[in-house]
């Protein structure tokens, strides 16, 4: 391996790796595509939905081909505010999103193997259980010339290195970008839990191959900040809840305590009766939104997905964007390359058109939302308000004689005291617009 020579090494081969191989490949690029696990997506964990617009952008109508590694089509959203025993819920159900599929439930260590599998196809060459451990230099000008890989005589140059390493990115480190901040990051546990096809398209309500997502926050956090989510696949729900590191650090709670509570509340716990659990993962997702966006191209490298902070929380896209990062890095170094041009000017292209794109548009768009999760706190925001919420809506709904204003201005005096009076409401709305909308 000593001293081999591509036009790119690409670091990882999640989603944003085999995306960026492909594209490069496709052109005609000698590419490399380094992966530590045994296979692609054999260390990945996320939530399960991806979806057809990114795909279709990189490998066009190639995704209706019988083999697509995906579990159903997610034809029904639903957002759950849960008290200690209720629910205030929300949510949409198209026939719509079912032709063309707008998302589906996947598995990430069938999907990743799968992209990556295109990319081979389109030339780039694998390397599984393989890691880059460091970053190659010139020594006269510092330019990015390559990797070094835990394997004898494991130097491997390139005129670009695409790091996307995820994360817990080795590299990234390797050029100088800190660390990840405790509010910059979460920590997401999930278990996939076992039941009957069968009962899964009863209790979700279900025909043939629909899917159901729910996103939860409330009482199942136990006052952190963090949200949760059920996602249903063939014959599997996948269930799990990421909570804030820093809150994590404030009150120690093990993370599987918090997945055991997750699967106990009552409103839950009565979709997931009877299951099995049958794997738990454990995982880190970059969550600092626009402001934790570090430069993403210099000279010999460029920087995508994960172990660039390019995850949107708010809308659940991480593999998304990785996918659409990927891509536009692989386009950006295909079009300097054939430009005989591969200077950290040519290739910051790709950090521009990021931040110009979608992914750029839509982390700026909630820029302010982690600043205001973390002023208002978890405790407040997550128990205190949406239980009170939650009693709200009971007291609403409850007719027990009372006369209809009465119990009206009862319920609007819960959602006003937990929010620190009317004052504390009308600033609380005020961040709230402020943070989900830019």
């Amino acid at each position: 391996m000593s001293g081999e020579r591509f036009d790119a090494v690409v670091v990882g081969a999640g989603p944003a790796g085999a995306a960026a191989a492909y594209t490069m490949a496709s052109q005609g690029l000698s590419v490399v595509m380094l992966e530590r696990g045994e296979f692609p997506g054999a260390k990945n964990m996320f939530g399960g939905v991806l979806y057809r617009h990114a795909l279709e952008a990189l490998i066009g109508e190639a995704w209706k081909e019988s083999g697509l590694p995906v579990e159903r089509v997610v034809t029904e959203q639903r957002y759950w505010l849960l008290g200690p025993e209720s629910v205030v819920s929300i949510g949409h159900r198209h026939a719509r999103f079912m032709d063309p599929p707008n998302a589906w439930t996947a598995f990430r260590a069938r999907f990743d193997p799968w992209l990556a599998g295109k990319a081979k196809a389109a030339g780039a060459l694998p390397v599984y259980q393989t890691t880059a451990i460091d970053l190659l230099r010139d020594p006269a000008t510092g330019r990015v010339t390559g990797v070094l890989v835990d394997r004898d005589e494991g130097e491997l140059y390139a005129d670009v290195v695409v790091i996307a390493d995820g994360v817990n990115s080795l590299l990234r480190e390797k050029l100088g970008i800190p660390r990840w901040k405790p509010h910059q990051v979460s920590l997401a546990v999930k278990e996939v839990l076992a039941l009957p096809r069968e009962k899964i398209e009863d209790r979700f309500n279900l025909e043939g191959n629909e899917g159901v997502t729910i996103e939860f926050l409330g009482a199942t956090s136990r006052g952190l900040t963090g949200l949760g989510f059920l996602y249903t696949n063939k014959e599997t729900l996948s269930l799990g809840i990421g909570v804030m590191v820093d809150d994590l650090l404030r009150r120690p709670i093990a993370p599987y305590e918090l997945l055991e509570s997750v699967k106990q509340h009552p409103m839950l716990h009565k979709l997931l009766h009877g299951a099995e659990t049958v794997e738990y993962s454990a995982h880190m997702i970059p969550e600092g939104a626009w402001h934790a966006v570090p430069q993403l191209a210099g000279d010999g490298w460029v920087l995508c997905g994960d172990a660039a902070g390019l995850v949107n929380f708010v809308n659940r896209e991480g593999s998304n964007l990785a996918m659409l990062s990927g891509q536009m890095a692989g386009e950006v170094i295909v079009e300097a390359r054939r430009a005989g041009d591969l200077s950290a000017q040519r290739l910051m292209a790709y950090d521009r058109r990021v931040r110009r794109s979608v992914i750029g548009q839509d982390l700026r768009k909630i820029r302010r939302l982690p600043a205001m999760l973390h002023r208002w706190g978890g405790e407040r925001l997550f128990d205190h308000l949406v239980g009170a919420i939650n009693e709200a809506a009971y007291r609403y709904f409850l007719v027990d004689g009372t006369p209809k204003r009465q119990a009206e201005a009862e319920a609007l005096r819960h959602v006003v005291r937990a929010a620190g009076g009317w004052r504390g409401t009308m600033r609380l709305a005020w961040d709230a617009l402020r943070g989900v909308r830019g």
